[in-house]
Parts: structure tokens; sequence; C-alpha cells
């Protein structure tokens, strides 16, 4: 608990933006589905439909390579696009699963991940 203080209290004297929940397991700030942008409940809902997709990468495996998330075997998360309007290409918010209920937001292309709350 003193750890997780100590690193709330860094991130704010950075001036980092820090929230009060935390997914303790992995050290990641979390987001309550309801503040995630309209895009990314349609993306959750075709993830837990099954499809379809908007993109053809859609459903990828994603590698962890940034190793934000809690390690896991390759072939554990999965990348899903959120589209963002006004954009032709794919942007850059992401949503990645690992197993069901366990989904991660990513706004700027897998710099940052938050937990998603449902």
């Amino acid at each position: 608990m003193m750890r997780l203080l100590l690193a709330w209290l860094m991130l704010a004297a950075l001036g980092m933006p820090v929230h009060a929940h935390s997914a303790p397991h992995a050290g990641l700030l979390t987001i309550a589905a309801a503040e995630l942008p309209s895009e990314a409940h349609d993306t959750l809902r075709a993830i837990k439909q099954g499809g379809p997709f908007a993109y053809s990468r859609d459903g990828m495996v994603f590698g962890n390579f940034e190793r934000i998330l809690p390690k896991q075997p390759r072939g554990y998360y999965h990348e899903y696009t959120v589209k963002t309007p006004g954009l032709r290409s794919r942007g850059v918010r992401r949503i990645v699963s690992g197993t069901p209920g366990e989904y991660y937001y990513s706004a700027d292309h897998y710099q940052t991940f938050k937990r998603i709350r449902e």
C-alpha cells in the first residue's frame, strides 16, 4: 500500500494524471466503461459478440511488447480498434482483451493502458 501511495505521489509531482482507482494486481489505472468514448462501447460490444469488426487487423494477437499489461503467454491478448471520428485510418485508440471480462483501453497506441471496469 505504501508503494502505491509513493508511486501516486511521484506521478502527481511530475504533473501526470492520477486516479484513485487502480488495478492492484498490475498497478494499472482503471476506467469505468461508462467513461469510455462511445466508439469504445461499439468495440466492446463487437468483441463480446465475436464480431463483426471494422478492420481486418481486429482480433490479431497483441504481443504486449511494451510490457505494460500483466505478463501472459503469447496469444493471450488480442487487439481491437476503437474508431476515431474524422479519421479514415485506424487511428491510435485500442481495446486489448485477455480472458473474457478482461479488457484494457489505450487512447495513445499502447503507450498507456487503463483496465476497463464494467
